[in-house]
């Protein structure tokens, strides 16, 4: 039987290196095309009537006229008469067309008489959102007002984060083409093998009729699962088109205003402590939206879950804004923010270096992280020179330039997700590896090929890497940053079982059994003894017409100790604000980061880096402006959604915590955990900076200045 289990670390050959991906040239070159770039023949344009009102009700609606239009091959009218809207830009009705500006020109004729109605689209104010606030009932443990009253010092602050769309460059949608009692579907997704049935029942046709093909993606971060009305609408307009293809894909402003944001999330938090820092208890007041859906709790106190009196308050608010959807770490940025903000304000209560206070409490951590952060903690104070750099809240000097330290904390699961691999090893001697999978632009491709690679003991480039597609074996949708874990796993086991077969066919030339054959180098040996050997090529002659193949899974309730969950990270920004224009910038941000068994570290590090950009972002500039007079959101473009440029994010250093018992713990996803404590980090920092906390990100100069002028008149 097949050995699964990893390799040692210092006998790796492939996994483990520092390989760039292997789509790399691909995309910087412009060679890699998306599905948004597809122009296949006789393909239709299509143009969305979409609602300008936040909230109303459709008296009416007449499409005659489009219908009439020449060039028009069809309408589908999504929300009919008699129905509600319940924010801007909900999707009314789809035109079809032989041009998109035929296509615009139809929907501009189409008639909508409106009732309009009430709308709540901002949420900071609890007290101006009337019943649209959903309180989710009151959590206890032990005796928080006890604890309050007996403690030595309560710290008490308010804290927001808001909402922020998930602005993917590539945005949602789909080429659909409608073809005898099947569709192909050419979708932008996270779901190669899920997207498939999910439209099927939508259309009310066999999954398997449903053929989908998608070779890359231009971004996702949780917003890209199903296939949504665009797809579900798009596909009918191919079939009333007479199987046209029909391109749906959202323009910028519909794409932020409706494609998936992330809630929001707002506290009063109260904490008690004693005077060497140890937390006594925590009460939190908060409340959140992504939408008409409201927002769920945070999970908070984040990371120091264990705080022996605790009392918990949420209220989900129903805003008439577009849909919260997935977005990297779902909750946790808030959580982090709110509770590593509150924790570094009890600190400078106390007097105390943050650094030994949030040390201090790691004992509040589930027990299994607790060794983890303390390690962590201390390897960002010593990337950061925290111990030269950090000083007391606003104790930083003359002149209008202030310097300031901060931290943020973040956990995560990580498990890896149901997934099936078909290894082929050829008599040529080729290799391939299919996997109904997707690559986010994390490098999959690259990690299910050095595992491939590493399994069968061949060059990285011997491995050919088949994803993308919903014929091959299926794959869960990448999301909880459970990708690399499952992929890893079934490909090592289809690629040790495949290797196994081949084994049986090279062993008696060499005159041994099969289960005392290795491959390594580029050729098949007996265990340890190289002179009893074969080459690759040769020994894969051996197949003779037939190739070696095999299917592997892993299954989430049995990782045969291939993948597992549960890391920890820690993040460090260095930041200067100046007082005058209450600009922040970025000097430095430290983040180190566990992700048990690290495939291709180079990638490694490449996730975290972007996720730091992401906080960045976050934490600085990003946040979805809504107009409460109107309802409508005032940023839905790329000139007033503001994200960081390459001179806003400062030098990222990335320190991976390989160690040996990590290794041990098996593959732990990554895409998730790197973005949670970097806006915790940059906000703590600016509170170090200039003496007082700007109570919400991002920390724009206007906030900087308010927080500093309040100070000022208190």
């Amino acid at each position: 039987m097949a050995n699964y289990n990893w390799p040692e670390m210092k006998t790796r050959a492939v996994m483990g290196k520092r390989y760039t991906r292997q789509d790399g040239l691909e995309k910087s070159t412009g060679r890699a095309k998306y599905n948004s770039d597809l122009n296949k023949p006789g393909m239709l344009q299509s143009a969305f009537l979409t609602s300008p009102y936040a909230h109303a009700k459709i008296r009416s609606i007449d499409t005659s006229a489009a219908e009439k239009l020449a060039g028009v091959t069809a309408v589908r009218v999504i929300v009919a008469a008699g129905a509600e809207v319940n924010y801007q830009s909900q999707e009314i009705a789809l035109v079809a067309a032989t041009s998109e500006q035929i296509a615009r020109d139809a929907v501009r004729l189409i008639k909508v008489d409106f009732e309009v109605l009430p709308h709540v689209v901002k949420e900071d104010d609890l007290s101006k959102v009337g019943n649209r606030a959903k309180p989710a009932g009151e959590q206890v443990t032990g005796d928080p007002d006890k604890a309050m009253k007996e403690a030595d010092v309560v710290s008490e602050g308010m804290y927001g984060i808001p909402v922020l769309t998930h602005c993917c460059l590539e945005p949602h949608g789909q080429v659909s083409e409608w073809k005898g009692d099947g569709v192909n579907l050419w979708p932008s997704t996270q779901n190669v093998t899920g997207i498939g049935p999910d439209l099927a029942k939508n259309l009310e046709v066999p999954a398997t009729q449903v053929k989908v093909h998608m070779d890359y993606i231009g971004g996702g971060f949780g917003s890209k699962f199903a296939s949504d009305r665009w797809g579900v609408e798009g596909t009918k307009l191919s079939k009333a088109s007479g199987g046209r293809p029909v391109k749906v894909f959202l323009d910028r402003a519909t794409e932020l205003n409706i494609a998936g944001n992330r809630p929001s999330a707002f506290a009063k938090i109260k904490i008690a402590a004693k005077k060497d820092g140890t937390i006594t208890a925590w009460d939190s007041v908060s409340w959140a939206t992504g939408g008409m859906t409201g927002g769920g709790m945070p999970p908070i106190p984040y990371a120091f879950t264990n705080i022996p009196n605790r009392r918990l308050n949420h209220t989900a608010v129903q805003t008439n804004g577009g849909p919260l959807r997935a977005w990297r770490a779902p909750n946790h940025p808030q959580a982090s923010f709110l509770t590593c903000a509150a924790l570094e304000d009890l600190a400078s209560k106390l007097g105390m270096d943050p650094l030994e206070l949030f040390a201090k409490n790691v004992q509040y951590a589930p027990e299994a992280r607790r060794e983890t952060y303390l390690h962590q903690l201390k390897k960002a104070a010593e990337l950061s020179d925290w111990s030269k750099r950090w000083h007391r809240r606003g104790d930083s000097g003359a002149g209008p330039i202030k310097r300031g330290m901060g931290i943020g904390l973040c956990t995560w699961g990580g498990a890896g997700h149901a997934s099936t691999c078909k290894a082929t090893i050829h008599p040529d001697g080729s290799v391939e590896v299919e996997l109904g999978s997707q690559d986010l632009g994390t490098g999959t491709r690259t990690i299910v090929g050095q595992v491939a690679a590493e399994t069968l003991g061949l060059p990285l480039e011997a491995v050919k890497v088949k994803l993308g597609d919903n014929s091959y074996p299926p794959s869960n949708a990448s999301g909880g940053s459970t990708t690399v874990g499952g992929v890893s796993s079934s490909t090592r086991i289809a690629t040790a079982d495949a290797l196994d077969k081949l084994f049986a066919k090279v062993a008696p030339s060499l005159n041994s059994t099969a289960d005392k054959l290795e491959a390594v180098g580029g050729k098949i040996q007996v265990k340890g003894d190289a002179s009893k050997s074969i080459q690759w090529a040769a020994a894969c002659k051996k197949l003779g017409v037939e190739s070696a193949s095999a299917t592997g899974s892993n299954d989430p309730r049995n990782p045969k100790g291939l993948n597992t969950q549960g890391v920890a990270g820690v993040q460090i920004a260095d930041v200067s604000v100046d007082v005058e224009t209450g600009v922040v910038k970025m000097n430095k941000m430290v983040a180190v980061q566990d992700c048990g068994l690290v495939v291709n570290p180079r990638l490694a590090e490449s996730q975290v880096l972007g996720a730091c950009i992401m906080s960045v972002c976050g934490a600085l500039m990003e946040e979805r402006v809504m107009d409460n007079a109107t309802g409508r959101v005032l940023n839905p473009e790329m000139e007033f959604y503001k994200l960081a440029g390459i001179g806003d994010i400062g030098d990222i250093v990335v320190h991976m915590d390989i160690r040996e018992e990590n290794d041990k713990r098996g593959i732990i996803g990554l895409g998730e955990p790197p973005t949670i404590g970097g806006i915790a980090a940059i906000a703590n920092a600016v509170a170090n900076a200039i003496g007082v906390r700007v109570p919400s990100v991002p920390l724009t100069p206007d906030r900087v200045l308010a927080a500093l002028e309040e100070r000022r008149s208190a």
